[in-house]
């Protein structure tokens, strides 16, 4: 993983907020650690942690996205894209490790008629509408 792309602070809109349960005893580990110093706040500490297993795993995660030919980081596909692809007759068959938007304009009939399947591992932006219309196509 390259140092610029990971260290880069995300701002509003280029995150995902989750959620997890945590024991009380990890969690009291964490605040140990926010209050000794190592870490500025919880967020911080559990964003290093993550990152440091990304890290670890960083070889395996490689070749997983070279094998399952995904595109990584952002891809939007706008009106025009999928205009395009109809127009040549074509089916996209998407597949995105990181986030993935579809255009607010986009119709669900065009959707449908454009997208053989979508899978991603990150998020997925769309109008409700369109992930209804393609809800069948998601892995």
């Amino acid at each position: 993983m390259s140092e610029n792309a990971r260290d880069q602070k995300p701002k509003v809109g280029d995150s995902e907020k989750i959620t997890i349960n945590l024991g009380y005893v990890d969690l009291g580990h964490i605040d140990l650690l926010v209050q000794e110093g190592f870490y500025a706040n919880r967020t911080d500490l559990i964003r290093t942690a993550i990152r440091n297993q990304i890290d670890r795993h960083g070889d395996a995660l490689r070749q997983a996205v070279t094998r399952k030919r995904v595109d990584l980081g952002l891809r939007h596909y706008s009106r025009g894209d999928l205009e395009a692809a109809r127009d040549a007759g074509e089916m996209l068959d998407i597949r995105v490790l990181g986030l993935a938007t579809i255009a607010p304009d986009v119709t669900p009939d065009l959707a449908r008629a454009t997208i053989a399947s979508i899978a991603v591992l990150g998020a997925l932006h769309a109008s409700s509408a369109v992930k209804a219309a393609l809800a069948d196509r998601m892995r």
